[in-house]
């Protein structure tokens, strides 16, 4: 199959077409070079760690910690009321017991429970996940140890509870220790 060459413009259709040319205004007034300018002074993100060196046969000294683990939680609420929650001090409004729950009967439970928690005005709540399994058992079936103890943190940072959730912390021993959670909620917006 041929393809047809395209016929170009003629002498009366240049002239035109330089008119147009003069007469037009870019749509963008910033010059195309400061546009580069600004994407070469964007500095490209830091790595978020070092890896050091290493030789086979080199001894490796401590192990590596990431600091997310080294550090607590930022602080989100008053230092003071942080201080009292921390030590057992305030009394939880309200409590949901989580134990014997598989993370498909925990999850809707909890979403339900801060919903409505928060609904009522409550502003300090327990939810009590246990501590789990400390040791694997030996057996056939690989069983995962304290599943809810880690998933719950994680489900109180997401949506749709991430929003209403303001803190979250361990629980006094007076409350459940290790085996329980602090969740200090939001006020209600009226």
């Amino acid at each position: 199959m041929n393809k047809r060459q395209p016929r170009g413009l003629r002498p009366d259709e240049k002239e035109l077409w330089g008119k147009v040319q003069k007469s037009a205004v870019p749509l963008h007034r910033r010059p195309k070079d400061v546009l580069e300018k600004a994407i070469q002074n964007i500095a490209p993100p830091a790595p978020r760690f070092t890896i050091p060196d290493f030789r086979i046969g080199q001894h490796t000294g401590s192990p590596m910690v990431s600091k997310q683990s080294q550090t607590a939680p930022a602080l989100n609420m008053d230092s003071k009321q942080f201080g009292r929650m921390k030590r057992g001090k305030l009394a939880p409004e309200a409590r949901i017991d989580l134990h014997g729950m598989t993370q498909d009967q925990a999850y809707p439970e909890l979403i339900r429970f801060i919903l409505t928690a928060q609904e009522n005005g409550c502003r300090l709540v327990l939810v009590i996940t246990g501590k789990g399994r400390t040791k694997a058992e030996d057996g056939p079936i690989p069983v995962r140890l304290g599943v809810l103890k880690r998933q719950v943190p994680g489900w109180l940072r997401q949506a749709p509870l991430g929003a209403v959730v303001q803190q979250v912390v361990d629980a006094h021993q007076r409350h459940g220790g290790e085996g329980a959670l602090y969740v200090y909620l939001r006020r209600r917006n009226l």
